[in-house]
């Protein structure tokens, strides 16, 4: 069976959306399903007696695919959560600066200026203005944002409003050398590009499973440099803080043995299924030769592309280059509601798309995934024309 007849999606909309909460395929699905049926089967063998050595496989499998030791990962929710843990955690102090751009996701940003709002720290959204022609170009209007009291710096590694790779390899590198710490966010990257933790250079990197490797909703995770581990702190104290101490002992950050995972492997009672069918996914994608499945979407994107350049007249955003964007593009729209487009599109043509402003700037970004068919364009280009 082709890998695009596998999807749950529902036959009759046109889903050009998958960058904002992906989409299951059934035997993924199915393998979710039977965690959650085991679980229920006999709750206390597994939460009690097996999930720990569950997780452990899981987060195995996870770390070998994005070049990482399996101790320098742990599964979160997500990665609004993941950033939460690393942006609460930094100890900020009075008038440090944290350094992000005007292409960040909003949540993540919304972090960022809450911690720093609290301690007097400041957040600086650096503009990074679009066109953009050149990575190493990005790289200096990023650099040219940093200051002594730069004490962070956070980047999307595929931005969620524009939809560009960003050069985080080379800011990292660069970030190091200069003692800065790098937070980056990886919502978009896995499944989309191929990730190697330990090139990247970041010291933290939050990833979304349920995107664009299709895995579950509600799976995440969070990898953390090792020489930076003990920075990290739980945002929900529970078993795993100070889990090899007696109860009523004092304070200690590392007991002897512990790691940096006890602290968001058991956060009280709650359905890990989502982390466990990870696996599941990264098995799903191999077997379907994902790699090519994600260039012949890249293709059909750049045909889009290319379509809808042509009816607006405006120019894109990034070279038309698999360097820049592969499965996920923004694109500018002439003067218009962006909302108004999005809603019309969806109740007029039954088409799902994200249309918005970022910067003044009307914009659709389209996702292309494995289920979609050059029919989806049609009629996303039918739609638009009506439209504007």
């Amino acid at each position: 069976m082709h890998p695009s007849n596998h999807f749950l999606l529902q036959p009759d909309i046109t889903f050009l959306n998958h960058g904002s909460f992906g989409a299951c395929p059934r035997p993924v699905f199915e393998a979710y399903q039977q965690w959650q049926r085991t679980l229920e089967e006999q709750p206390v063998e597994f939460l009690g007696r097996r999930l720990s050595g569950l997780l452990a496989d899981a987060r195995s499998r996870l770390a070998a695919f994005i070049g990482a030791a399996a101790e320098d990962v742990v599964f979160v929710p997500n990665v609004t959560y993941a950033m939460n843990i690393v942006a609460r955690s930094i100890d900020l102090q009075p008038g440090d600066e944290v350094l992000g751009t005007t292409h960040e996701y909003g949540a993540v940003e919304r972090a960022w200026r809450y911690v720093c709002e609290r301690r007097d720290a400041v957040y600086i959204p650096q503009p990074v203005p679009l066109p953009v022609t050149s990575a190493e170009a990005i790289v200096e209007q990023i650099w040219s944002g940093v200051t002594e009291r730069t004490r962070v710096i956070t980047l999307s590694h595929i931005t969620s409003p524009t939809a560009m790779i960003m050069p985080v390899e080379a800011i990292c590198r660069r970030a190091r050398a200069a003692g800065i710490l790098t937070v980056i966010d990886g919502a978009h990257a896995l499944g989309q590009i191929d990730l190697d933790m330990e090139a990247t250079g970041a010291d933290f990197y939050g990833g979304n499973c349920h995107k664009w490797l299709c895995a579950p909703k509600g799976a995440g995770f969070l990898y953390a440099r090792r020489e930076r581990q003990a920075i990290l702190e739980p945002l929900i104290v529970s078993w795993g803080w100070q889990p090899r101490q007696p109860m009523r002992s004092s304070f200690l950050a590392y007991p002897e043995g512990a790691s940096f995972r006890d602290y968001y492997e058991w956060m009280g009672t709650d359905d890990p299924s989502a982390f466990l069918t990870v696996p599941a996914a990264i098995e799903f994608q191999n077997a379907n030769d994902w790699g090519s499945v994600r260039r012949t979407c890249h293709t059909l994107l750049v045909d889009a592309s290319r379509r809808i350049v042509e009816l607006t007249g405006c120019a894109p955003l990034t070279p038309d280059a698999i360097d820049w964007w592969v499965q996920m593009r923004a694109l500018p729209l002439p003067p218009c509601d962006p909302k108004q487009v999005q809603a019309r599109l969806w109740n007029e043509f039954r088409v799902e798309v994200p249309c918005f402003e970022w910067e003044g700037m009307p914009l659709i970004r389209v996702s292309i995934q494995a289920y979609n068919i050059p029919a989806d364009i049609d009629r996303l280009l039918e739609g638009l024309r009506h439209i504007l």
